[in-house]
């Protein structure tokens, strides 16, 4: 979870402040502090605030006619500043410096679009045509050629890193509504450039991006109102000049019919991001506001309005926000927890399921970067997928199952789902090719999460298979709510007849299920003390158990054994109320009747047992069974009191539901009853000798 603190203000923004406000800030970088920030304007002035005193250090203008072109940086190893003005005149200068024009100057040959200090790799000079040089080798010779390498490509966003002691740096350039991406790593001069997959219609607005593992996580935020990740791996094949570099979606700004327009975001976490924007609703004005999201559950975790307005620009540092808002410079701390599956998710799998720890550990290997990581070390490596269309069926297969071979390599987890993400995304490049079986075979060996191969079940509803679909509902701990509701309507369009068909695993349902015999036939039943009898012996049993449980002779189960297999996975899988309700609401009548009658079916099958516990392998639980029903009632309450159809069913549960309620009422009465006794029986002699009847009303 995620969530905003206090906030204050750090300073005015304006003429009589001496930071300015036209536009907004050229720029907020780091100070030589961990609570020390460089605030440079869109004019002349740069500024050095503690941030916890609110109060600034140190105060630098340029001269009459000279703009500060680049944001002032700090040299974390010599304690200096380090500014250009007008495009290409490099300035250096200590705190005891007062007079701008009296400091270190360099005249450069080339426009210097952007200055990045990294804390043990110095500063690093970007310049606009696309070269990169370091402090220390452009001061050797300030008036040195620098190479034009982007051509008529414009820069729009750049970030430096450091990545085992070397210097790496990446920008983005754009060109006719493309958007290209250039990585640079200075001590080996080896410069990868990409171009970024693109919607129709859609413009790249904000960029930001961080490293581990070898992998730049390079993160976009459209105009679509959409969050998009790409992943580049630092230790790449150089062969081709230009690589388009594939993009996923991230996270849609969108809660509750609102939609956030972002301006700039930052990133928090691995799982969080904070998106400065405005939150438009239909029929209401659009409201500026902060806000975190979690990335991982797609859900917006908080958010605050600023109805002063602001510039559209955001910084993050040491767990504060800087953004302006009216005429100020306001800071906001915030606090973000590590994403719990088991909270966001809610209600959680049943304890007859696989233990949600011997899936996916969360923490190291939900990433994809790790993936692609393992790839770049591996000798058996998955080819991109453009390349491996062409190849044969069973020389693509082999090749995975190479791969799937090595079980005691590391991030083992992580490369079955990139196994079972190009299998997919070889079936949507070529929809004739779909791997039943050898999907089916590594879902029901490998332990596998929805997020591992989120584009999996997807496929499978496409391919209507129902078979692989029921042990993904099975397995995987984390499945969305939308995809869970797309198999429960699914499963309850098929009829039994088209589903008698196909192949299902049926061991949830064959220890209960009534079915049809003959009437030769003998149908058995395990009793509770272990022997098992005829039922035609037992008629007179029956009977008084269906009066008890206001059922009828004719009470059957109202769908098939293949259908109720599969919707006993739906009822296994976990979710979130809040989640799972507004899906459930778009469930047609027929078919939200249709599922009634089989939850309540189940709730009278439980309740025929003392224990309350259906037999079989896996089958669905009273409580599991009672929250769907509530959950059904509560998205269709409405339409259910209107249907012809429903409203004996809602008078059976209704009849159903208050003699269960009577019979455990007198049941908590002969309980306390028994405590009474037992407590006179404690008060009594225990060597007097008597008889006693305890009579009970």
């Amino acid at each position: 979870m995620a969530a905003l603190c206090e906030s204050f203000t750090l300073c005015g923004l304006g003429p009589s402040s001496g930071v300015g406000l036209d536009g907004g800030l050229l720029a907020l970088e780091p100070g030589p502090d961990r609570d020390h920030v460089l605030l440079t304007d869109r004019g002349r002035t740069a500024t050095l605030f503690k941030v916890s005193d609110q109060k600034p250090l140190g105060c630098w203008s340029a001269k009459h006619g000279q703009i500060i072109t680049c944001p002032v940086v700090c040299n974390f190893e010599t304690h200096e500043y380090i500014a250009v003005h007008d495009d290409k005149v490099l300035r250096i200068w200590k705190n005891t410096d007062v007079n701008l024009d009296k400091v270190f100057k360099a005249t450069l040959s080339a426009d210097v679009y952007r200055i990045h200090s990294l804390p043990k790799g110095g500063p690093v000079v970007l310049f606009k045509g696309g070269g990169v040089r370091t402090l220390d080798v452009l001061l050797e010779a300030p008036q040195q050629e620098i190479e034009n390498i982007i051509s008529d490509e414009v820069i729009k966003w750049s970030e430096a890193f450091m990545e085992r002691q070397q210097p790496v740096l990446i920008f983005a350039t754009e060109k006719d509504g493309d958007s290209f991406v250039y990585v640079q790593k200075l001590k080996m001069n080896n410069l990868q450039k990409y171009k970024l997959e693109q919607q129709e219609l859609s413009k790249a607005l904000s960029f930001t991006a961080y490293i581990k593992n070898q992998i730049i996580t390079l993160l976009c935020l459209s105009s679509n109102d959409s969050v998009y990740k790409f992943l580049i791996p630092l230790q790449q094949n150089t062969e081709e000049e230009e690589q388009i570099l594939p993009r996923s979606l991230l996270l849609n700004l969108s809660v509750s019919g609102s939609v956030l327009k972002g301006t700039s975001f930052v990133v928090l976490d691995k799982d969080h991001i904070a998106v400065l924007g405005s939150l438009a609703t239909a029929g209401e004005e659009s409201k500026e506001c902060l806000t975190i999201w979690n990335t991982k559950f797609q859900t917006l975790q908080t958010s605050k309005e600023l109805p002063l307005g602001t510039s559209g620009q955001i910084w993050c540092y040491e767990k504060k926000f800087f953004f302006t808002h009216g005429k100020v410079l306001t800071v906001v701390m915030y606090k973000c927890e590590t994403s719990s599956l088991a909270a966001a998710v809610g209600k959680l799998k049943d304890s007859q399921a696989p233990d949600v720890s011997s899936f996916v550990d969360w923490n190291t290997l939900g990433d994809e970067e790790l993936v692609i990581s393992f790839q770049s070390r591996q000798s058996v490596a998955l080819k991109p997928e453009s390349r491996m269309i062409d190849a044969s069926t069973t020389v693509f297969e082999n090749e995975l199952r190479q791969v799937m071979s090595k079980g005691q390599m590391p991030d083992f987890q992580a490369t079955i789902g990139c196994v079972v993400t190009a299998l997919i995304n070889r079936c949507k490049a070529n929809p004739k090719y779909y791997p039943r079986n050898f999907l089916l075979q590594i879902v029901e060996n490998r332990d596998l999460s929805y997020s591992l191969c989120p584009d999996l079940m997807v496929v499978a509803l496409e391919k209507k298979d129902l078979h692989l679909l029921q042990i993904c509902l099975q397995r995987f701990p984390d499945i969305p709510e939308e995809i869970t509701y797309a198999c429960l309507k699914a499963f309850l369009s098929f009829s039994d007849a088209y589903l008698q068909r196909i192949d299902l695993n049926l061991e949830s349902v064959i220890c209960y299920l009534d079915i049809e015999f003959n009437n030769k036939e003998v149908k058995t039943e395990i009793i509770e003390n272990g022997f098992s009898t005829e039922l035609e012996q037992d008629i007179w049993e029956t009977k008084i158990t269906k009066k008890l449980h206001g059922t009828s002779d004719n009470e059957s189960c109202p769908v098939g054994p293949q259908k109720a297999a599969l919707l006993n996975a739906v009822l296994h899988s976990a979710y979130s109320e809040t989640f799972l309700l507004p899906h459930l609401k778009n469930l047609p009548a027929q078919q939200a009747v249709l599922f009634l009658r089989y939850l309540y079916y189940l709730y009278v099958k439980c309740s025929e047992k003392i224990n309350t516990t259906l037999p079989g392998t896996c089958p669905p639980t009273v409580n599991q069974i009672m929250d769907w029903l509530c959950l059904l009632l509560d998205a269709h309450f409405s339409v259910m009191v209107m249907l012809p159809e429903a409203k004996e069913l809602l008078s059976k549960l209704h009849k159903f539901v208050r003699a269960q309620v009577r019979f455990y009422s007198e049941l908590n009465k002969i309980e306390g009853s028994l405590r009474e006794l037992q407590r006179l029986n404690h008060q009594k002699d225990p060597h007097t000798y008597s008889v006693e009847v305890l009579e009970l009303i």
